[in-house]
């Protein structure tokens, strides 16, 4: 199984360090843009070497010339957290001006798994509707948002509950929260 990890500059860097923590390091592909290099730094203390020792490989997202950006090349599905509104504009729209954007369009073109992890609020009439539409393209629309039921205290216990919701999609199993039993 590889899996394609879409890191945008949109804050909320610590729920795509807690899902590299929790997926396989040999099936997992990252593409991080420069702003969310800049941004992990700043949020969690991470840098690109932090992450390149969680994947199999890094990308940097201007890098259009690489395997994952065809359709011939199979990966099984792609994850982008966080996503900020304007990646998750963009692949509504059909633009692939960079390469998680490029990515994303693959992955709908060829029917394989898209979670986005849209990071904003409030959201705009038109990323509610860029939402919809991607929802209908077959894309997994999945805000951060917590379950305050299963006691999370820490916006590390967020972090890890979000990145959970992530492996369950994925079909991957994990023990970053107890499922909800009354």
């Amino acid at each position: 199984m590889e899996i394609v990890v879409g890191i945008s500059g949109a804050s909320g860097s610590l729920l795509a360090v807690k899902l590299l923590e929790n997926l396989p390091k040999e099936s997992t592909v990252v593409i991080i843009s420069k702003n969310a290099a800049q941004i992990m730094r700043e949020e969690t203390g991470k840098t690109l070497e932090d992450i390149r020792n969680l994947a199999r490989k890094v990308y940097d997202n201007e890098d259009m010339n690489v395997d994952i950006a065809s359709g011939t090349h199979r990966f099984d599905a792609m994850v982008i957290v966080p996503c900020s509104t304007s990646t998750l504009a963009k692949i509504a729209c059909g633009i692939g001006d960079n390469l998680i954007t490029r990515v994303a369009s693959v992955a709908l073109k060829e029917r394989r798994k898209l979670i986005v992890v849209p990071r904003e609020t409030p959201l705009s009439t038109v990323t509610l509707k860029r939402m919809h539409e991607l929802s209908l393209m077959g894309a997994v629309i999945m805000p951060p948002v917590p379950a305050f039921y299963l006691g999370q205290r820490t916006v590390e216990d967020v972090a890890e509950y979000i990145a959970g919701k992530v492996l369950d999609q994925l079909g991957i199993e994990h023990n970053l929260y107890k499922t909800y039993e009354p």
